[in-house]
């Protein structure tokens, strides 16, 4: 199996199913770096004052926030790690909705989950519950001291994580102002048979392997005869690995039992929410000023 990213439990009620995060992506492209032409030395970036086009040392950056155009609020790097989420280790389902209902464009990054340490039934189990309920599940977790909307879903034989974008980070349809020719069109029905008759014949069946980035093949055919040629420079990466603890599984029928008697027994009615406080003014802007 692929190496785990990070490892945790699938918690819900007082079921926890340890499992493992593996990407199900792997990232493909040309990656050109910066070379020095005379030594052939990596070159990297600079933290430049832009208003002097002088050098600033790490010590003397400091990181802010535009509150207004021209008008800083700086944060102290202990003042931003107290804003972190605690990570719990856990991939927390708060509700199951239908999968229709998870719209395209929320949809960020996907992972594969594979049990972990004696977890394989319960992984099992919620499979095959949210495939014959046609459900997915929501859930909040923690990744690198981020905290992410997730759905949780069945892809064949295993379970999936996909990451999803936050509402306020996706557009609606409104932004693009479509003009009614386009959401109320005239069309002429024959028209409209030829167009259906055009995609029936251009129909056929989702081959992978056929598609290909032709960018990246030509470029890699030219690094292949220039490295034949001994014209060769070296860029070195280093991984990093991050070990992590995972939960225990305990008798899952008597966990489902207390999940459901608990929810039973300690229904009450909603307490009264608090008058809400008026809003501070929004920042001009959520990217922090400063780059690392």
């Amino acid at each position: 199996m692929a190496r785990a990213i990070w490892k945790g439990a699938i918690s819900f009620g007082l079921v926890h199913i340890p499992v493992a995060l593996v990407s199900a992506t792997t990232r493909q492209g040309v990656d050109f770096d910066w070379l020095d032409e005379r030594s052939m030395e990596p070159v990297g970036y600079k933290r430049v004052n832009k208003v002097t086009g002088k050098e600033v040392s790490k010590e003397h950056i400091a990181k802010g926030v535009q509150y207004e155009k021209g008008r800083y609020v700086v944060l102290s790097e202990e003042e931003i790690r107290s804003a972190h989420p605690t990570s719990t280790q856990t991939i927390d389902i708060f509700s199951f909705v239908d999968s229709a209902e998870v719209p395209l464009q929320h949809i960020d990054t996907p992972y594969f989950l594979a049990p972990d340490k004696r977890g394989e039934k319960v992984y099992a189990l919620l499979r095959e519950t949210l495939i014959s309920t046609g459900k997915v599940a929501l859930a909040n977790v923690i990744l690198h001291t981020k905290q992410h909307l997730a759905v949780l879903l069945p892809m064949d034989a295993a379970l999936a994580l996909v990451m999803l974008r936050w509402p306020s980070e996706v557009r609606s349809v409104e932004h693009l102002e479509l003009p009614s020719a386009v959401t109320s069109p005239k069309l002429d029905k024959r028209e409209l048979d030829m167009a259906k008759r055009l995609v029936k014949d251009m129909s056929g069946s989702w081959q992978p392997d056929e598609y290909h980035d032709t960018f990246e093949e030509k470029i890699m055919q030219l690094v292949e005869q220039k490295a034949s040629e001994g014209k060769i420079a070296e860029v070195q990466g280093v991984a990093e690995e991050e070990g992590r603890r995972s939960a225990d599984v305990i008798d899952l029928t008597e966990l489902l039992k207390r999940s459901l008697g608990g929810k039973t027994r300690e229904k009450k009615p909603a307490a009264a929410k608090a008058p809400a406080k008026k809003a501070p003014a929004k920042p001009a802007t959520k990217k922090t000023a400063a780059r690392k």
